[in-house]
């Protein structure tokens, strides 16, 4: 954008303008700063996750105990059930109560994508309502001195 200012009695033309190219620089070399410094912000570090200490949930009277043993099988309480018949026997526990919270135990050999795909299981069967189950850490040594944690909802 141009304005001309002529002054009729000096003869002298000038030209006034705004010159944008500093500030477009200043933007360029900003731009480029953040587009380096974003991929950094990110952090993947491997981390030992601690034992919960949250509080305890209080049991329901009857609780749902699904649990994942050390070679995959899994239990519904005490008895074993097969993957493909789970819904069948979930809905035989809870009277088709989908609405009712299942306590998810797995051993601590099982492998987290092994864990996920049980939740899947319970997820396709319509029981949305998982409490995980561990240990609660009472800071006694780790041989029998911790004591089962009710559930810690996720």
């Amino acid at each position: 954008m141009a304005v001309s200012l002529k002054d009729p009695q000096d003869g002298i033309d000038e030209l006034s303008e705004i010159n944008v190219t500093p500030f477009i620089d200043v933007i360029l070399v900003l731009l480029i700063i953040f587009i380096v410094a974003a991929p950094l912000s990110t952090v993947d570090v491997a981390v030992d996750l601690p034992v919960s200490n949250a509080q305890p949930q209080p049991r329901p009277d009857k609780p749902l105990f699904l649990t994942v043993r050390q070679d995959l099988t899994l239990a519904l309480g005490n008895d074993d059930v097969p993957r493909t018949a789970l819904q069948a026997r979930l809905d035989q526990q809870t009277s088709s109560d989908r609405a009712q919270r299942v306590f998810l135990r797995a051993d601590g050999a099982v492998a987290y994508n092994e864990l996920m795909k049980v939740m899947n299981l319970l997820r396709a069967a319509g029981y949305l309502k998982i409490a995980l189950v561990g240990l609660e850490d009472t800071g006694q040594s780790a041989i029998g001195g911790a004591a089962p944690l009710a559930a810690t909802q996720p």
